[in-house]
């Protein structure tokens, strides 16, 4: 079984995605387990303990409570806020603690590019650390001191890292034994095409005719291998 270790401000925003479907069987099935650690709850204060310090202790108690806080302006000036390294460090260190061969990914744009490969090398692990970033991103000291490994999801930037580690989790699953179902579920182990068709033979849509290609009815796998063959490399 692997197991997900996803660092994030905002669990409820993916939870949903990772518990339903394919993927919630696969949780309910125990081939694959997903676990949040929100750096909120990491503070070295929690918000009401801070402000009655604040009320014992005056300035002193004020600066101690900016520990609660998770995000901080950057340094060097420029828009938005960065998650401050301690929160981030101390929910990691929750997840995965002393745990040997846990794969630690931080999500960054100037990243490997995630592909397939990738996907079925991290099956193989027993533990997988997710960061996943918000606002400005996290402050670089993470990366460093946690040793992670950087990926990106594509050209393009995201808000947060949620929808990155959910993509994730959803393509490393698919490796696993029993998740699809199917071996042959997989595309790697098939002859598979972009186009899909089913029922109906003829559908008619507001006045018009659509077939299913004549090749895919005709019981010639040769063909029909042959056919999606072509459309993969089209």
């Amino acid at each position: 079984m692997i197991h997900f270790h996803i660092v994030t401000l905002f669990p409820e925003s993916i939870e949903p995605y990772l518990t339903s479907s394919i993927l919630g069987r696969a949780v309910k099935a125990k081939k694959i387990k997903v676990s949040f650690y929100d750096p909120k709850k990491f503070t070295l204060l929690r918000p009401n303990f801070a402000r009655a310090t604040m009320g014992k202790q005056g300035f002193a108690g004020q600066a101690r409570s900016q520990d609660v806080r998770v995000d901080r302006k950057p340094y060097g000036g420029g828009p938005g806020m960065v998650l401050r390294p301690e929160p981030v460090l101390r929910a990691a260190e929750k997840a995965i603690g002393k745990k040997r061969g846990a794969e630690k990914i931080f999500f960054s744009t100037d990243g490997a590019q995630f592909d397939e490969a990738l996907a079925e090398r991290l099956s193989k692990k027993k533990d997988i650390l997710l960061i996943a970033g918000h606002y400005e991103g996290i402050d670089e000291r993470v990366a460093k001191i946690l040793k992670v490994k950087k990926v990106s999801m594509g050209p393009f930037v995201l808000t947060g890292g949620e929808l990155p580690a959910a993509t994730l989790i959803d393509a490393v699953a698919r490796f696993v034994p029993g998740v699809l179902g199917k071996a042959e579920s997989l595309e790697a182990s098939r002859v598979s095409s972009p186009e899909v068709y089913t029922r109906p033979e003829a559908l008619v849509w507001k006045g018009k005719k659509y077939k299913v290609p004549s090749v895919l009815l005709s019981g010639n796998h040769a063909e029909i291998n042959k056919w999606k063959t072509a459309k993969r490399t089209k």
